[in-house]
């Protein structure tokens, strides 16, 4: 279907891709955020307690972080290392993509889905603002690949491998891991009618080594907090990390209890789909329309040329998490792997089946995507953030050229689908990284003020807040979090630099303190992007400021 050569060069120029979004500063809030709690756990040395500023942090496990602390023991403590994990296991995610739709269908179509899964757009997002997702995906199909391999071959190795995945998974947040991995297997079982594969000794043995590898999750939440009833979480005290994550955490999510409530919206993720999974989104959703016509008309009745895992296992999950009341884009990470299965098998169907008409339209849709990402790239490039060096414009020129190339090449439509939408990807994620994010990370002031800390030599002991705001990307670069003080102790601390909004200075002011220096820099929410913020001529209309003062 595709060379070799082609598709290792393909997916070697993704990797570069995601290599050159490692250097990029982390974004706030949560990816500084979960840096900053790896962070603290080597620098004091306690990897059993979560601390989230001030609080003591019971939402998510643990193993995001141990393996973002290791990365630091082994590398030092860097916004690259702190993402190293993230694309290490999304790697496995690709490799696992690679060995379930080898397993399903063929091979072809398993090395066509690693592709599609390293290129989604949330994949790549999820590897540069790394949360907990990437190594959630990661690890969750990679279980449901190897427990799909022991329904299929019966085997001892395969069915451990599975369990633990899945324990891995668990171990990074909570039950939606075993939900996706059950469903889907649960999918999967139901169609080949092989249920016969649960009422063996080697189901028991993958619940011990389960168990076995959650078991440093489930210690940890013993040691915080079931140990100490007498902390008061949310508003609660004898809260039970244990129970909480084998019971509590997936209902607050779905009903919004705890974490509070974002969005009602039955729909949020239909229409958060189109972006998440371009440039593919309008193959995946012919592929699943026509999969869902194809079982339709056959009853559902077995056949052994068909599976029903990504479909299963996409409408079930997909309708689970749209009842939830608290959502957020990245949630849909976990069914990426499924849809890119779906959609690499239903494309390979065309071609082997020669239908021409179709593989047209989709090649004319993947078409109009690449247009759509040029000219997204020409205004970042030449309003938004305009370039200012020659190289950028070399390397643009370059890279625009080998995409014209193969959009004239006369190739097979397939192969054109193929390569034109990984060019779709590498053009945007490669301009985000390189060009956009740099340059949007400059309006994110606490990463931008322990730039000049640093420059300056001010002692970063030395900074204090007087308010329980959140300053990640000041903690991070700073490798140490801001102290909090009330501002009638600061009188105290003659010399002391104080972090401070608008609203800080004016409380110190009315409060009879001066300094003799100020150091101010923009301030801008850049995880919730607006038109006037990307105008640039509106731009200054909705930046704020933070300030960092010396006190007289």
């Amino acid at each position: 279907m595709i060379s070799s050569t082609r598709y290792w060069f393909l997916l070697s120029l993704v990797v570069l891709a995601y290599i050159a979004g490692m250097f990029v500063t982390l974004f706030e809030n949560d990816s500084a955020q979960f840096a900053v709690m790896a962070m603290r756990m080597v620098q004091e040395n306690d990897f059993f307690t979560l601390i989230k500023g001030t609080e003591e942090y019971l939402d998510k496990p643990h193993m995001h972080y141990w393996l973002a602390a290791l990365s630091y023991k082994i590398f030092g403590i860097h916004d690259w290392a702190y993402r190293i994990p993230a694309i290490l296991v999304s790697l496995l995610g690709a490799y696992s993509c690679y060995g379930l739709g080898k397993l399903l269908y063929n091979k072809d179509i398993g090395r066509f889905s690693a592709l599609i899964f390293m290129t989604a757009q949330t994949i790549v997002l999820s590897n540069i603002d790394v949360r907990t997702d990437a190594v959630l995906t990661g690890f969750t199909i990679f279980s449901i690949w190897q427990l799909v391999a022991y329904v299929e071959r019966n085997s001892v190795k395969n069915i451990m491998l599975g369990a633990l995945g899945a324990g891995l998974a668990f171990s990074t947040k909570g039950q939606i891991a075993l939900v996706v991995i059950g469903v889907s297997l649960l999918c999967h079982l139901a169609y080949t009618r092989k249920w016969n594969r649960l009422l063996s000794w080697k189901v028991l043995l993958a619940l011990i080594v389960f168990g076995i590898s959650i078991a440093p999750m489930l210690y940890a939440y013993y040691l915080q907090f079931d140990l100490h009833p007498e902390k008061v979480i949310r508003g609660r005290n004898n809260r039970s990390g244990i129970f909480f994550i084998f019971w509590e955490q997936s209902f607050e999510r779905m009903s919004g209890e705890g974490v509070g409530k974002n969005s009602s919206d039955f729909f949020f993720f239909f229409h958060t789909f189109l972006w998440v999974f371009l440039p593919w989104t309008i193959l995946a959703l012919i592929a699943y329309w026509r999969r869902v016509k194809v079982f339709w008309k056959m009853k559902f009745a077995y056949r052994p040329q068909f599976e029903f895992l990504t479909m299963g296992g996409i409408t079930i999950l997909f309708l689970l998490i749209s009842f939830a009341q608290f959502k957020l884009p990245h949630y849909m990470n976990i069914l990426i792997p499924l849809y890119s299965i779906l959609s690499a098998s239903y494309l390979f169907s065309l071609y082997r089946h020669e239908k021409h008409t179709i593989i047209k339209l989709i090649l004319g849709i993947q078409y109009a995507i690449l247009s759509i990402v040029f000219i997204f790239v020409l205004l970042v490039c030449f309003h938004v953030f305009k370039f200012e060096k020659l190289h950028c414009y070399i390397i643009l020129i370059a890279l625009l050229g080998v995409i014209t190339y193969f959009c004239l090449n006369r190739e097979p439509y397939y192969l054109r689908i193929i390569t034109l939408s990984v060019y779709s990807s590498l053009l945007l994620n490669g301009v985000m990284n390189l060009h956009f994010y740099p340059s949007l990370l400059e309006y994110q002031a606490g990463s931008t003020m322990a730039e000049i800390v640093k420059e300056r030599n001010i002692p970063v002991d030395s900074i204090y807040k007087i308010n329980n705001r959140h300053t990640w990307g000041l903690d991070f670069y700073n490798k140490k979090p801001v102290n909090i003080i009330s501002s009638l102790d600061l009188i105290d601390k003659s010399g002391a630099w104080v972090y401070a909004s608008d609203k800080d200075l004016e409380q110190l002011l009315s409060e009879g303190y001066h300094w003799h220096e100020q150091i101010t820099v923009d301030q801008f929410r850049i995880t919730r992007l607006q038109v006037k913020f990307l105008n640039p001529h509106t731009r200054s209309k909705v930046l704020n400021k933070m300030h960092l003062v010396q006190l007289d």
